[in-house]
């Protein structure tokens, strides 16, 4: 893969989590409550971003390709003229 899902996943987790609590303490929750509004969203952020990010991988990867082959192409086209 052209980008590495599951570090930018954690990543892109790790903040979303201590982004919910911070939010949940600010608004005077419970720390239970926060623990778990967090938690949650930050599971969901990871899913999510880690098929975002294999998903933009893959039509990277595609246009990649698509450009090379099409470049190799063009070489042989010039070549037989």
């Amino acid at each position: 893969m052209l980008l590495n899902a599951r570090s930018i996943s954690i990543s892109i987790a790790v903040l979303s989590f201590f982004a919910i609590a911070a939010v949940g303490w600010f608004s005077d929750l419970s720390p239970l409550t926060c623990c778990k509004r967090s938690l949650l969203a930050a599971v969901i952020v990871y899913i999510s971003t880690s098929i975002a990010v294999k998903a933009i991988s893959a039509i990277l990867m595609d246009a990649m390709v698509d450009r090379q082959m099409n470049q190799q192409k063009e070489a042989s086209n010039g070549n037989g003229n």
